[in-house]
């Protein structure tokens, strides 16, 4: 299927490993030129080396930034511009929400997650619009997450911005969709990435049990009895970034294989 991104220039927050990297592999074998864009240049040069690995013609540009700064998130956005002359796409798929209980989470804790996976979005979103209204279009996809439409109170602060990440975006959809940008998300599950053994080790932590258990409840929480792979969370956002998804807007598709958070709160279970 033709998905009509070749010279499509994107523009790839979190690019530099994990979900965003992999979706950036998959829009440069498209014919995609990408920017990514990460703190660390030394991860993005890692993931510009793998990519153009696969594709070997792959334009990658490498723009190291802290999207907890307007002025970064500004700078990045720029400096795309500059390189390729237009952004047609962003994906917004920097930060992370750590997992914790309410009485022990710190005000540091939430600070952290407010200011990348919510603020971060609403800071590169903002920087990247002007350009879309000047251009006449524009596609924006949001890599978000489950929690924020299946809430888990061990995974408060995921629960609290990915919900937030999710009201803004479609209010925003509401306000830009007339001006031919189309506003979507995507709420990945567990996803086999370097965060997942992060994942299980704080809900092990957090339910007293071992790390053998709370990875055989992770997977017994989804029918298929597994995680998923990064290639299907990159495969759902390049469609909907696609002029084959022209149609799609304001819309949430969640890519965790249907899971159930309820089969992870064992201790609503004990209680039965």
């Amino acid at each position: 299927m033709e998905l009509g991104l070749k010279n499509k220039v994107v523009f790839i927050t979190g690019g530099s490993k994990g979900i965003g990297r992999q979706t950036a592999l998959t829009f440069a074998k498209e014919g995609a030129r990408v920017a990514l864009v990460a703190r660390s240049q030394e991860g993005l040069e890692q993931a510009r080396k793998m990519i153009q690995e696969e594709v070997s013609n792959a334009e990658v540009l490498t723009i190291a930034a802290d999207l907890q700064k307007e002025e970064d998130a500004v700078r990045a956005a720029r400096e795309a511009v500059d390189t390729f002359g237009q952004i047609d796409v962003l994906i917004n798929c920097a930060g992370a929400a750590p997992g914790g209980l309410l009485l022990e989470l710190t005000e540091e804790d939430w600070d952290f997650a407010m200011g990348l996976k919510f603020r971060g979005y609403v800071r590169v979103t903002k920087a990247v619009v002007p350009q879309f209204l000047k251009q006449g279009h524009g596609v924006i996809v949001n890599v978000v997450g489950n929690d924020g439409v299946k809430p888990s109170w061990w995974e408060l602060t995921g629960t609290a911005v990915n919900a937030a990440d999710l009201a803004v975006m479609s209010a925003l959809a509401d306000q830009y969709g007339r001006e031919n940008i189309r506003i979507n998300c995507v709420n990945p599950g567990p996803v086999d990435t370097g965060r997942w053994d992060g994942l299980t080790s704080a809900y092990s932590r957090d339910m007293n049990v071992s790390k053998e258990v709370a990875d055989e409840f992770a997977r017994k929480s989804m029918p298929f009895r597994r995680i998923a792979s990064p290639q299907e969370v990159a495969d759902v956002v390049v469609f909907l970034a696609s002029d084959r998804a022209s149609f799609v807007h304001n819309a949430v598709v969640n890519i965790d294989g249907g899971q159930r958070k309820a089969i992870l709160d064992i201790k609503q279970q004990e209680i039965g």
